[in-house]
């Protein structure tokens, strides 16, 4: 006869190969599921090495440090049933070396191992590079209760698989289970957290089952997790969320029929706002969202990388404007400096907008005119230049000297230096390489430009903190007399829907044209993200919140002539 159980949640944040910190943090989060009178606690996917460790899985060094951590939380599984995520060894010859595994743990010992089985290789996954998958299901007997484990990517598609033509919980299904438990390092986009949910949902009344569901939460540089851990009874009620974009633990109670029910715990459980996949880019708007994932980003960057100070060349334009309060926000004013480098270009208002935002903001700031240095530059250049006209070369002669500057500020004080780029200008390729295009962390590299500015309009949402002026003026880089963005580029209004299209939603040409855009537009937009392919490979890590992020989620060739 089944007992009553009581069953914790555990989402937790994780630094990828830091065992000893992720080991005490599981083992204090035991100790608590037990002082609390926990049956079983569940940790989410590979929680004592950290998700996603890509190529560490190769040293061996790490997995012996992966199965020593195992050693100290099987000792404290005592009173207490563990279910938490890690690589273990394959022992056939055949196969990769390694399996994705979640370890049931009870008694001081290791009483059952699940293997992942359905292994991802989309976008910014790529785990049969690492991984075996799975080759049996059985589920696991627990003071008479059955419970049937899977690891993230096991439950997020109810059709036959290509490889194994099913779903491994049709396996657990013909062993009677009575409990869906999964363990998911699943990533944030800004429609995603919807999608999960469904999900779940849809598994529940699939199967006729309760499901526990335990997310990692925090960010792995370009990466972030966010949490919204959940429980669902059978008939797809939301029994339990956890909160977004933090730590947090929840606690529910098996009844002996099988039935959860949430235990109250002192704490908040806020409620992710649904969001629908857009089709348009005019949808793909949960800025409230995405503002704090680009906080947990840029907060857990610093904090595991053991960076305390933070650097941003302002220049009175929307992008700077948006990164200096995002940093000053996730870091605090104090720890962010802003360098303020005019050209001799750079309008007046410029200077008194970048200079205000930082009053506003609090955070320490400089300014380094550039004229001397460029004219020196010129000077030098006068032999080879002589008298041809103005052009690419002078205004990215100002952009490299910029780089150089804040770079040196960086170099002598200790800062990481965040960059300012937007997806429009990335993916067009307007920036310049050892410019502004320089930095150790991309903030907005996966926003548009108008997405860029609905995030300053939420900044603002209570207070001026960005001055109106830096919202309302035309965009411009300043490096020659009246320049403007859209003497280069599209009007973003027309170009980020395009490039929407194009790199969210893997539209071609000649679907885009369909839609209404003109024929000849298109062509020049999708022609300028292919040619600066060369751009990007060169660009630093950037914080994904759209479900198509430049770097290791969109893998094109530099060389290829695709639509060019």
């Amino acid at each position: 006869m089944p007992e009553p159980i009581k069953i914790y949640l555990a989402q937790q944040n994780y630094h990828i190969g830091n065992f000893e910190a992720n080991t005490q943090k599981i083992l204090t989060a035991i100790q608590e599921a037990r002082a609390g009178g926990g049956d079983l606690i569940v940790f989410p996917e590979l929680s004592i090495c950290g998700y996603p460790p890509r190529d560490f899985l190769e040293f061996e060094d790490f997995i012996a440090q992966c199965e020593a951590a195992l050693e100290r939380i099987c000792e404290a599984a005592d009173g207490i049933a563990v279910l938490v995520g890690g690589p273990t060894r394959n022992p056939r010859p055949e196969g990769k070396d390694l399996f994705n595994a979640a370890f049931f743990l009870h008694e001081k010992s290791i009483k059952s191992v699940v293997h992942k089985t359905l292994l991802p290789t989309y976008d910014i996954f790529d785990e049969y590079r690492y991984f075996e998958p799975a080759f049996d299901w059985q589920v696991i007997p627990f003071k008479g209760h059955r419970l049937a484990v899977t690891i993230c990517e096991d439950i997020w598609n109810l059709d036959a698989d290509p490889l194994y033509r099913f779903n491994p919980m049709d396996k657990l299904m013909a062993q009677a289970p009575s409990l869906m438990i999964n363990l998911s390092a699943s990533p944030f986009d800004y429609v995603h957290g919807e999608e999960r949910r469904e999900v779940v949902r849809e598994n529940v009344l699939h199967y006729g089952l309760p499901m526990l569901y335990c997310n990692a939460v925090g960010a792995q540089t370009e990466i972030i997790f966010d949490g919204g851990s959940m429980a669902m009874n059978a008939q797809g009620e939301s029994m339990l969320e956890l909160p977004y974009f933090q730590e947090a633990w929840g606690c529910l109670e098996l009844n002996a029929d099988g039935k959860p029910n949430q235990l109250p715990l002192p704490q908040k459980q806020p409620r992710l706002d649904a969001v629908e996949i857009p089709q348009h880019f005019e949808e793909a708007r949960n800025i409230a969202l995405i503002h704090e994932a680009l906080l947990l980003g840029i907060r857990d960057y610093f904090g595991k990388m053991g960076f305390r100070e933070a650097i941003v060349a302002s220049s009175g334009g929307i992008d700077s404007a948006v990164v200096l309060a995002l940093a000053c926000k996730a870091l605090g004013a104090g720890h962010v400096r802003a360098l303020l480098m005019p050209s001799p270009f750079s309008s007046a208002h410029s200077v008194e907008d970048a200079v205000q935002l930082s009053k506003n903001l609090g955070n320490p700031y400089d300014i380094v005119p550039i004229a001397p240095a460029y004219e020196a530059l010129l000077a030098s250049l006068k032999p080879q230049f002589g008298d041809l006209p103005f052009s690419l070369a002078e205004e990215n002669l100002q952009s490299r000297i910029r780089g150089n500057l804040v770079m040196a500020m960086a170099n002598k004080f200790g800062y990481i230096l965040l960059n300012t780029s937007n997806k429009s200008e990335l993916s067009t390729g307007y920036g310049t390489l050892y410019g502004d295009m320089a930095g150790g962390l991309g903030v907005l590299g996966d926003l548009y430009k108008r997405q860029v500015y609905q995030l300053a309009a939420f900044i603002n949402r209570e207070q001026e903190i960005i001055p109106r002026n830096i919202l309302e003026k035309a965009p411009s880089a300043e490096l020659r007399p009246g320049q403007k963005d859209s003497d280069s580029l599209p009007d973003y209004s027309v170009m980020d829907p395009i490039l929407y299209q194009y790199i969210e939603r893997r539209q071609g040409p000649k679907e885009i044209s369909a839609m209404g855009f003109d024929a000849s537009l298109v062509a020049r937009i999708l022609r300028m993200v292919n040619i600066n392919e060369y751009k990007r490979a060169q660009f630093c890590p950037i914080i994904r919140v759209s479900p198509k992020a430049f770097g290791v989620g969109r893998r094109v060739p530099i060389v290829g002539k695709y639509l060019s």
